[in-house]
């Protein structure tokens, strides 16, 4: 049975959605897969900021994502992969979710929003770097329809992680 998405908006991320970021999340469950404790504010107002840069240089970044009543639930988007290792010169779709906000379709409706927006811009084909463990983001992926393209070893955590991808085309 599909139940309908919720509502929700994307924005290209302010000064202000650092703060926003910075106190959703905090909570160890939404930080379990990408390093397990609450980050500084100063990391995020550098990635509001770089994410800033990206929209006007490619026409998407990671929003931040608003609920109904003008909510901030996190974040969700595409960037260029950002790191030495992995799938350099592709396109990263990610999200992340406050944890008050899991289970209720949001990531899923952003990202449908985020692929119409790369696909628009141009962009032939997204991937999702994902934590194996990660059941709730693997079925993310999966809902969006993308495929697992490689299993890889984390160079910082030495985790397992998956890479799965979205042909736009």
């Amino acid at each position: 049975m599909n139940r309908a998405l919720p509502a929700v908006q994307l924005r290209v991320p302010t000064d202000e959605d650092a703060f926003a970021w910075h106190r959703i999340f905090a909570d160890p469950e939404v930080m379990e897969f990408h390093g397990g404790k609450a980050a500084e504010l100063s990391v995020y107002e550098e990635l509001t900021a770089r994410q800033r840069r990206h929209d006007a240089e490619h026409g998407f970044c990671f929003w931040t994502m608003v609920g109904a009543a003008g909510e901030v639930l996190g974040f969700t988007g595409a960037q260029p992969w950002p790191h030495e290792w992995g799938p350099q010169g592709e396109i990263e779709i990610g999200w992340r979710l406050g944890r008050e906000y899991w289970g209720r379709g949001y990531v899923t409706a952003a990202a449908h929003i985020t692929i119409d927006r790369v696909r628009a811009a141009g962009v032939s084909s997204v991937v999702a770097m994902v934590n194996a463990r990660n059941e709730r983001s693997i079925a993310v992926a999966r809902r969006l329809g993308m495929e697992l393209a490689e299993r890889f070893t984390t160079p910082a955590s030495q985790q397992e992680g998956h890479r799965y991808r979205l042909v736009l085309g």
